[in-house]
């Protein structure tokens, strides 16, 4: 089961702050992954209009789109953080 957690502008334009989900058997990597929930949720497209803008964590570590997935993995969607 992964646990999705979703942050600041993804999180309102999902209306969810997080879900679980069965790892399904073709979902091996993040980018899969991604494909998946939008098919699943169109709304999910709408987020990653900006491509590589938006910002990936599994298990607490930001990775790639090739980051290959587990069972019990927590994967975290955040836009970039900005500072000042």
């Amino acid at each position: 089961m992964l646990s999705i957690q979703y942050f600041a502008s993804i999180r309102e334009a999902l209306d969810r702050n997080e879900e679980e989900l069965e790892l399904p058997r073709d979902v091996k990597s993040v980018q899969a992954l991604i494909d998946y929930l939008v098919k699943a949720n169109p709304n999910f497209e709408a987020v990653l209009k900006g491509g590589s803008k938006v910002l990936v964590a599994v298990n607490q570590t930001v990775v790639d789109r090739n980051h290959l997935l587990a069972q019990n993995d927590e994967v975290a969607f955040f836009p970039p953080m900005t500072g000042g």
